[in-house]
């Protein structure tokens, strides 16, 4: 494997350059106010060029995102190359960055968002994706990428109301307003506000969301802008974690029965953000940037689910469990970017640092059936949190009460005084301390050396309450970054990076250091890539990356219980991303990766397709009406890493978009997915807990301006 992609990657570094000095008379397309109209990212913190980031990533933008109908992150990870999604066992997103699970790694204008919670775009100016660990610039975590929405912020001197108003054929809908004001000469008030009423199809379905977004910008001088922002989110749904599986697949005829308790699955999330950013010019070579970031988060979990299903009884086991989980982060970070020469080297100069302060309070209820306590288990071996159920649409079990299998009533219960229902209780309190440093060096007019480093103190106590024991942990880790970018002449880049970054015991949510995990080291990842970027004209680029990907971690020797081993498991693979517009109304993205990976004992590693591919075009036809076609494929996948762990099938959905323009201030769109209502399952969180994709369903939209 190995041996092949190094070969594909050779190919596609030689061969641009080859046509280069054919390339240089290629037209050049200036289109404004579309896709491609933003090249930088907010994410690498630097004003450097995307071509110039020695780095795979994708962005799209607010425009794109309208344009497509897309309402969800999973969405944009399903047309976006190296990633895929994961089920987030229904109350969250959750990707895996090329073979990496996270629920951690999201962003927001480059501060830590690690709730987990489902995110709203309602207030997004775009979204950016950069694979590859990221450590240099965000510290722990981003071991396989992270995710970054940038917010829509005030802007002076205009005025606006926009809104969208969606409907679909599922029975949901989507309100949305956007709107800008001038409050000065050289200030600003903008609000963004979103109600959505939730419905799929799923039984039992439901849910609302809302988000109050105002932000407000102050040019107090000439060198000095100030943004402050608060955002409220209140946010309920139900929670559906699939269907089982059997004989090594998930059951089709189950597409529509859903496992768990109708009125007590559910999950609610009560936030409020407060964000406030300074950015100075100090002179045209140094600018510095102040963060201040406070959110308080608190969640309610509450689920119930298939956790084992007899295909000869046709009986499913039910577990569940409830988990609330109460929040504060505060976050401050600084940077400062400074451009300057020695000799006849130049350099771009990124010093940041950060501190974060945590405090999470976690715990876990499991139920009690009465059904499985005294005479009927007195071993304890059908486990309490437990009971069986015959499969049938619905279940016999509503309200924490039913008729099992065997035909006898059945009640469970939370939070009784009798039965020791309590789990898990957990306080964090986490410290964290950081500072970074990157050198961009221009070595000649084709040669770029990137060199940074970075310096994460990871402070963690966890007070266990049900076990009446506190324990600490302190890591402290430099993470290192390597890049070299020739450029062959202005509009090619071939680069190749080097990277670390790590994850603490603790985990991603950092909810325990339980067993020996306050006695090991973090989990640590190493990523070695090659690629190419070529910009064809100013309207479309293609880019190409080779990756390998090493994780390594300590765990028990089992020859030796006071010894450890070391673990290491690896993925490979290539991308391929094609975006821009072949004519000034003709748009295409396309994108395709190879992934391979395995555990350290040669198992194939969890929901890692070895394949996927994407490709939607959007074509104007004239002046008021236009069309757009998109699909996505994805290779058959493994639920768990596990040689016997059921498979996922391959699928490929086609999408579908049409428009057409009311006035200049109204269009009229019409978004499909699923046109050809394939059943599919995108993906799973365990054996018997398998997302099934929604069959066709339309949105009708309405978006405007006054």
């Amino acid at each position: 494997m190995k041996f092949r992609l190094t070969s594909i990657a050779t190919a596609i570094i030689l061969s641009p350059a080859a046509f280069a000095a054919d390339m240089e008379d290629i037209e050049r397309l200036t289109v404004e106010g579309k896709y491609l109209s933003v090249n930088q990212s907010n994410s690498i913190k630097s004003p450097t060029p995307i071509i110039d980031v020695p780095q795979s990533l994708s962005i799209m933008t607010a425009e794109e995102i309208t344009a497509r109908g897309i309402t969800s992150v999973g969405q944009i990870i399903d047309y976006t190359p190296g990633v895929n999604t994961s089920q987030g066992e229904g109350h969250r997103d959750s990707v895996v960055f090329r073979g990496v699970r996270s629920t951690a790694d999201f962003y927001l204008d480059g501060n830590r968002d690690d709730v987990q919670y489902y995110r709203a775009l309602y207030n997004v100016e775009q979204v950016e994706i950069l694979r590859g660990p990221n450590a240099l610039l965000f510290g722990r975590g981003g071991t396989g990428g992270i995710l970054n929405r940038v917010s829509k912020k005030a802007k002076t001197g205009e005025k606006f109301v926009n809104y969208n108003v969606s409907a679909n054929t599922f029975g949901a809908y989507n309100l949305q307003l956007d709107t800008n004001v001038d409050t000065g000469d050289k200030s600003a008030l903008r609000i963004n506000a979103m109600y959505e009423s939730l419905d799929n199809h799923r039984d039992f379905f439901y849910g609302d969301r809302y988000g109050f977004n105002p932000t407000a910008r102050f040019e107090v001088s000439d060198d000095t802008t100030v943004d402050v922002s608060y955002e409220y989110i209140d946010h309920e749904r139900f929670i559906d974690r699939g269907v089982p599986t059997a004989n090594g697949e998930p059951v089709e005829a189950f597409e529509e029965i859903v496992f768990g308790d109708p009125d007590n699955n559910y999950q609610t999330l009560g936030a409020d953000v407060f964000r406030a950013n300074v950015q100075h010019t100090f002179s045209d070579n140094l600018k510095g940037n102040f963060n201040a970031f406070y959110g308080d988060y608190d969640k309610v979990y509450s689920n119930f689910y298939a956790a084992a299903y007899d295909a000869d009884a046709e009986v499913v086991t039910l577990d569940g469990y409830v988990d609330t989980t109460q929040r504060e982060n505060l976050i401050l970070s600084s940077n400062l970017v400074g451009e300057f020469a020695t000799g006849g080297i130049e350099h771009t100069v990124i010093f940041g640092g950060e501190v974060i302060n945590t405090k999470s309070n976690q715990d876990r209820y499991n139920p009690v059936f009465d059904s499985r306590v005294g005479a009927n288990d007195p071993e304890g071996t059908l486990r309490n949190d437990r009971e069986m159920f015959n499969v049938s649409r619905p279940l016999n079990f509503r309200g924490l009460s039913g008729v099992n299998s065997a035909g006898n009533a059945v009640t469970a219960t939370f939070f009784n005084g009798v039965d020791n229902t309590l789990n898990d209780d957990t306080h964090v309190d986490l410290d964290v301390y950081s500072f970074y440093v990157q050198d961009e060096i221009a070595l000649s007019e084709n040669f770029d050396l990137v060199l940074g480093a970075r310096f994460d103190s990871f402070d963690i106590e966890v007070f266990n309450v049900k076990a009446a024991e506190t324990r600490s942990r302190k890591d402290e880790e430099v993470s290192p970054r390597a890049g070299l970018v020739y450029k062959p002449q202005e509009n090619i880049s071939i680069y190749a990076s080097y990277s670390e970054s790590f994850l603490p015991r603790s985990g991603e949510q950092y909810a325990n250091i339980n067993g020996d995990a306050d006695a090991l080291g973090p989990d640590t990842f190493t990523n070695q890539e090659i690629g190419i970027k070529w910009d064809f004209s100013d309207s479309m680029s293609f880019t190409a990356a080779i990756f390998e990907n090493e994780q390594t971690s300590l765990d028990n020797d089992p020859n030796d219980a006071e010894s450890f081993v070391e673990v290491d498991s690896d993925v490979s693979g290539f991308e391929l991303q094609l975006q821009g517009y072949i004519t000034d109304k003709w748009y295409v993205t396309a994108n395709y990766s190879n992934l391979d990976g395995e555990s350290a004992s040669g198992v194939e590693l969890r929901e890692l397709p070895e394949n996927t591919m994407s490709v939607w075009t959007t074509y104007e036809v004239n002046e008021v009406f236009g069309f757009g076609i998109g699909a996505t494929y994805q290779d058959e996948s493994k639920v768990s890493t596990s040689a016997t762990s059921p498979v996922l099938p391959s699928y490929t959905r086609v999408d579908a978009s049409a428009y057409y323009t009311l006035s200049d201030k109204t269009r009229l769109q019409l978004n499909v997915e699923n046109l050809t209502d394939t059943l599919y399952f995108p993906n799973a969180h365990s054996t018997h807990q398998v997302t099934v994709g929604a069959p066709i369903n339309a949105r009708l939209s309405l978006i405007g301006s006054f």
